[in-house]
């Protein structure tokens, strides 16, 4: 079904924010679709101001419609008031470029940044007229994939999508999309013609998921059977088709340089919450905090040059017209020739007022010149993790960084004239203890004091502002710290408490995550698949934008965890032994499961793992799981391919 013109003014009258679901911004693209193989909707589960923010799918949009045979289309979780709409006119969740009905497209593809987006994935899929379950679809259904940092734990999701992408997509989305392609040809030979909304997409949908699980990196949940003890832990999981490898392996793109990026990205209409050029300078990091799950599964490190970087800035700038530049990675700082790339982008570009900003800074890699360098340009404000108040804490979750290390960065920052940081902080981490707290409070009045001597001197001409955020710690899946079970809510909420009584000054802003909505993160990362009748109840009482303060209902998540006879705290709060089997044992993220526990042993031993790019090989297995020796700094290679075995 496709939307027409007259309907969509009409259902634009009732909306607030209409410009989330027009289309047609610059640099969009819209294909005749009965020349085109596979269709695949791009689904976005949170707001058109979010997922247009998202690098992910500035690239795939880009790489799958640079293909003749091939189209994207993008769609992103309506606001209550448009699903209101939608629901009372009973018209389908449609794809802003050509407004076609979910049902109509080949493949619906979500990306999973965060738990708490899962039930607006199952709202969309009702709303697109396709059957929330998987085993409910027929040949005449899409095809459901999702991907994304949440995959590596997919488990609570299992029952809803048919397929999971593990891993970067760039290349292997291009092969399941062939895959797809060949299926839908099947019926397009039998049939005379192409598929329709009401007719076959796939001969046989069974053959497809079995060809898809031969891919690297795709996992098919259906295609595993989950067996549970007494005790509620899991005793195995197991393939139960042939074809089903025992563990699937995450997909890696080993050549940035060569990898597509787009320079064309769409220009959104509408004021989005990231809205500049985003330039990836690299992929991955090692400098192994214990907490990151990005930080372990997105290894190893991998640089693009300043040459193909700056390349790109020309023609992002050419396509889009934006004034600011922001060099994106996990840590832009540790990029190896980061004062380079400032330095060339910021002469070329400062005299027409585009602005570079560097955000992911670590504080041990934020240095006067670097300094010196942005303030050449426009002010775009900068942001610090210490993540602990204390070195003895910042040593359990190996941040690798000091006290001097802050306060250094922050006076070279003050210096140079900012007048702005933020600080971010994380209460509840392992083996946190009260001196950790009064740590923290110290840390965040001795940067407003520099800032305040920077302000007397005159370097800085604005009024100082610290502003203090504070995460709660959420257990995550492939890290050292999966095995740790998150506070209870009502530590948290003391904790939090001591915090603002702490931070009550003039110069300080304290912002603090909702203790709620951590702990349900908390269940949603560390489940398994019995979840999903939890999360189907969830959604039935009317869970949308769980992520969301003014939608977010903690009771209504209970009840569906009642009602189906799970406990959160099981999920949340519990310790996890190390011989237990996980939900997530059967997905490789490339990092060995003896690095895991060894990193886990060390940080409750107090002692810090180097960075591997500094010193040796930490034995994390990644580059021989994955077949790669892709550790870069500076842009050179550093050691060679050691297998596992040898470096432990």
């Amino acid at each position: 079904m496709q939307i027409s013109a007259l309907v969509l003014d009409k259902l634009l009258r009732s909306v607030k924010r209409p410009g989330r679901y027009t289309g047609g911004e610059l640099n969009s693209i819209l294909k005749d679709w009965s020349s085109i193989k596979v269709r695949m909707a791009f689904a976005f589960p949170d707001v058109y101001e979010v997922g247009m923010s998202h690098l992910g799918l500035r690239i795939l949009y880009g790489l799958v419609n640079q293909h003749q045979e091939f189209l994207m289309e993008r769609v992103f979780a309506p606001w209550p008031d448009m699903e209101a709409e939608l629901r009372r006119q009973e018209f389908p969740l449609f794809s802003l470029e050509s407004r076609r009905s979910l049902r109509d497209f080949e493949v619906v593809g979500f990306t999973l940044q965060y738990e708490m987006s899962y039930t607006n994935l199952i709202n969309m899929l009702d709303l697109g007229q396709i059957p929330i379950k998987s085993h409910e679809r027929t040949a005449a259904d899409p095809l459901v994939l999702a991907g994304g940092p949440g995959a590596f734990n997919p488990e609570p999701l299992a029952d809803f999508i048919d397929a999971f992408v593990l891993g970067e997509g760039e290349e292997v989305l291009l092969e399941v999309l062939e895959v797809v392609g060949r299926h839908c040809q099947k019926v397009e030979e039998m049939n005379g013609e192409p598929p329709t909304s009401s007719t076959a997409k796939f001969y046989n949908r069974l053959d497809l998921l079995r060809d898809l699980a031969q891919i690297p990196g795709v996992y098919v949940p259906s295609f595993y059977q989950v067996s549970y003890g007494h005790n509620g832990t899991i005793e195995q999981i197991i393939p139960i088709e042939t074809v089903a490898p025992l563990r699937v392996v995450r997909r890696v793109v080993a050549d940035l340089d060569r990898a597509f990026f787009p320079v064309k990205p769409i220009v959104p209409n509408i004021e989005v919450v990231h809205d500049r050029i985003m330039l990836e300078v690299f992929r991955g990091c090692q400098r192994g905090c214990r907490f990151c799950q990005a930080g372990m599964i997105y290894r190893p490190t991998r640089e693009r040059s300043v040459e193909t970087l700056h390349k790109q800035t020309r023609e992002l700038i050419q396509h889009t017209g934006y004034d600011e530049i922001s060099l994106t990675s996990l840590s832009t700082g540790d990029y190896g020739e980061i004062q380079k790339l400032v330095r060339l982008l910021l002469e070329e570009y400062q005299e027409r007022g585009i602005a570079v900003s560097l955000p992911s800074l670590r504080i041990d890699t934020f240095s006067v010149d670097l300094a010196q360098e942005v303030q050449k340009g426009r002010k775009t404000g900068l942001t610090f993790a210490p993540e602990a108040g204390t070195q003895r804490l910042r040593d359990v979750i190996n941040k690798g960084v000091t006290e001097e290390n802050l306060f250094t960065a922050a006076r070279a920052a003050f210096m140079a004239g900012w007048s702005s940081i933020k600080l971010y902080f994380m209460i509840g981490l392992p083996t946190e203890e009260s001196q950790d707290l009064d740590g923290l409070i110290f840390l965040a009045r001795k940067v407003a004091d520099l800032g305040t001597e920077a302000a007397r001197s005159g370097r800085v001409k604005k009024r100082i502002q610290v502003t203090v955020s504070v995460s709660n710690f959420v257990p995550k899946a492939h890290t050292p710290f999966q095995w740790e079970g998150q506070e209870p809510q009502s530590a948290l909420k003391v904790k939090q408490d001591y915090l603002r009584q702490g931070l009550r000054d003039k110069r300080i802003t304290y912002n603090w995550h909702d203790t709620k909505l951590s702990f349900w993160e908390a269940v949603l990362a560390r489940g398994d698949r019995r979840l999903g009748s939890a999360l189907e109840k969830a959604w039935r009482k009317g869970c949308r934008f769980d992520g969301w303060n003014e939608y977010f209902q903690p009771e209504k998540w209970q009840e569906a965890m009642e009602e189906v006879g799970l406990d959160p705290s099981f999920y949340a709060h519990r310790q996890i032994s190390l011989t237990e089997v996980l939900p997530w044992d059967h997905l490789d993220s490339g990092v060995a499961r003896d690095f895991l526990m060894a990193e886990y042993q060390a940080a409750h031993d107090g002692v810090t793992t180097e960075d591997c790019r500094l010193g040796g090989c930490t034995a994390c297995g990644v580059c021989t799981s994955l077949g790669l020796d892709l550790v870069l700094f500076g842009g050179e290679r550093m050691g060679e391919n050691v297998p596992l075995s040898d470096r432990i």
